[in-house]
């Protein structure tokens, strides 16, 4: 099927999302969709899929005007979206996922939609069981799921928006073959995404958004540097490698064992200097995100000790205390799902600064937030207004929001993929805004799934596989191919 948008115009408030966006693609291209956060691309895509209304515009399907009103317009036009965070229901079973929002009726055929879908998996050699409940699966696999799902329900335009984020190399693998495949099939194919190599991995012809606007389009060879001064209207550059780590111990961890039904961790022993910053490597559920609850005060472990170093060369021990004591000794946990456990759906930017300050009064200085406000949304870059819901940012802005939002001082800043779903020119200035931190005494600890960005950024490395946590490894003498002997379980001995 092949689907084309006419002159789309959207927008929020102030904020022009989609500025006469013209776009056509043929069936079985692969077309990549660039751009910086806040771009238009993911307003676009929602529009296409029904989740939002065009203020303007056509939409076309095989050269017939249609008019898609909701998702299941879509859905029944032969549309379907994976969108950055699966839509599902945890608590429910694989087969029942599949078949909410179908139309199986009242009474569904289980049998047959079981074999329906085991039929699709063996033709993307998933293995996923029907029986298996969702929040049992991993990122990946829920992905992996929702495609299925738009497959069975009769997709031939499928819409991926940032689809590797917070997927594994190996789940990134079969997204990709799964792609291609679908695309021989003669499934049209809109990949959104703002990094480079996947695009060029990957799409047949890619589109460039920039504030709201198709600004141009590119097939193979793709010029890397062509299509980032595209994206962002000049050249970017990385900074060089610099360590902010100072002599003196800002926290020590001795001991520390945290039990898990699925994955308990002990023997943890390492120190993080004021100023350093520390990379979590591993593959997804090796025991980073145990720590960091850990480090933060949200899980309480079973054995061992997190000492904090005064300046009086006293230590406290915070093992057993609560959160909000590691909250008032200035250290901060920042998780990955921003919507589920950062930030607040249905309150706009100044209302969230509002609660994350210390208030003074009784009554809230609201000149005072919105000075507050628009001031963090020019340090933090962010693309929005103080009015604007959080919901509506993009998920770059959102994830910067989070950053705006910390307190002075800090101690340890605990980071769960901190750029993820973040653009080149976001992910560098967030990494400037974290180093500025180190270079005021505070410690970071993140984990990641970009080997790249651990290097790049980490003065030492902690490497998890199974539950076992090696000794901190110096990021400036470990190789890439050294880090993933280590998270592939060798070398341990």
């Amino acid at each position: 099927m092949d689907v084309e948008v006419r002159n789309i115009h959207k927008t929020f408030g102030k904020v022009h999302a989609n500025n006469n966006i013209s776009l056509c693609v043929k069936s079985g291209e692969v077309q990549g969709i660039l751009g910086e956060n806040g771009a238009g691309k993911s307003t676009l895509m929602k529009i296409l899929s029904g989740f939002i209304s065009l203020d303007s515009g056509s939409i076309l399907l095989d050269g017939k005007e249609v008019n898609i009103a909701s998702p299941a317009d879509s859905v029944r036009l032969g549309i379907g979206m994976l969108h950055q965070d699966p839509l599902d229901f945890p608590p429910f079973k694989v087969l029942d996922n599949l078949i909410l929002g179908s139309r199986e009726g009242m009474i569904p055929n289980r049998k047959k939609v079981r074999q329906d879908f085991m039929e699709i998996q063996k033709q993307f050699n998933f293995s996923i069981s029907p029986d298996a409940y969702i929040d049992t699966l991993s990122v990946g696999e829920r992905q992996q799921l929702e495609i299925m799902r738009l497959l069975w329900l009769g997709a031939d335009v499928l819409i991926l928006d940032e689809p590797t984020t917070g997927i594994s190399a190996a789940q990134k693998v079969q997204l990709f073959a799964m792609v291609r495949k679908l695309s021989e099939q003669g499934k049209a194919i809109l990949f959104v995404s703002h990094k480079l190599e996947e695009v060029q991995a990957l799409c047949t012809q890619v589109a460039v958004f920039r504030q709201g606007m198709n600004v141009g389009q590119m097939r193979p060879p793709f010029d890397n540097d062509k299509l980032v001064e595209m994206m962002f209207g000049k050249i970017l550059t990385r900074s060089d490698k610099k360590c902010c780590a100072q002599e003196n111990v800002n926290i020590e961890v001795s001991d520390l064992k945290i039990d898990d039904a699925r994955l308990p961790i002990k023997n943890v022993n390492f120190c993080i200097q004021k100023g350093e910053v520390i990379g979590l490597a591993g593959m997804e559920g090796s025991g980073q995100g145990l720590l960091l609850r850990a480090l933060a005060g949200i899980i309480r472990p079973t054995g061992g000790h997190i000492w904090l170093h005064e300046e009086d060369a006293s230590k406290k021990d915070m093992v057993g205390r609560h959160y909000f004591d590691f909250k008032n000794q200035g250290i901060s946990f920042l998780p990955a799902a921003r919507l589920d456990e950062g930030l607040i759906a249905g309150l706009d930017l100044k209302e969230h600064f509002i609660l994350a300050e210390k208030q003074k009064g009784f009554f809230v200085d609201t000149k005072a937030a919105m000075e507050l406000t628009e001031k963090r949304i020019k340090d933090f870059n962010i693309k929005g207004t103080a009015e604007n819901k959080i919901e509506s940012l993009s998920g770059g802005n959102q994830q910067r929001a989070e950053l705006a939002l910390l307190r002075q001082p800090l101690r340890l800043l605990l980071l769960d993929h901190p750029t993820r779903g973040l653009d080149i020119e976001s992910t560098l200035y967030i990494w400037s805004k974290l180093k500025q931190r180190c270079l005021e005494g505070a410690s970071i600890f993140f984990m990641s799934s970009d080997l790249d960005e651990i290097l790049q950024y980490s003065d030492r490395i902690l490497v998890f596989f199974g539950g076992k946590v090696s000794k901190p490894l110096d990021a400036g003498s470990v190789t890439v191919d050294q880090l993933g002997q280590l998270i592939g379980g060798r070398g341990w001995e």
